[in-house]
């Protein structure tokens, strides 16, 4: 292939691993701008048991992209989760370059079995 068929750097490179776990990928689609979600509720849109629904909020914590604050509501321990800026930004680019490995999938490309007499012989 030549560097004019592609000459930017595949999206995929810049994908995020920080959203390669499923988990995680949801966490962030479920906490969008500004919401912040309860970690009872995240267990339950998320459907996941609270040990794996942990790990993945101390993943994305570690990597700076949610705050989990714990305090005390009507007498109960709660959790509170909401996505920080870079978090949301990082997620964003994330998706931005999911979309477009899908649209070069669908983006038509001249190759060189369309160039010239052989795609003249192709369509007959």
């Amino acid at each position: 292939m030549s560097e004019q068929a592609f000459p930017r750097q595949h999206p995929r490179l810049r994908l995020d691993d920080n959203f390669a776990s499923p988990i995680r990928f949801s966490l962030m689609a479920s906490l969008g701008e500004d919401l912040e979600l309860e970690f009872g509720t995240l267990t339950e849109i998320l459907q996941a048991n609270d040990s794996a629904l942990s790990k993945a909020i101390s993943h994305l914590h570690d990597a700076g992209y949610v705050l989990a604050q714990r305090g005390m509501v009507n007498g109960r321990a709660r959790t509170q989760v909401r996505a920080t800026k870079a978090g949301r930004e990082a997620f964003a680019a994330h998706l931005r370059a999911l979309q477009e490995i899908v649209d070069l999938g669908t983006t038509p490309r001249v190759t060189a079995v369309e160039s010239g007499s052989e795609s003249e012989r192709l369509a007959e």
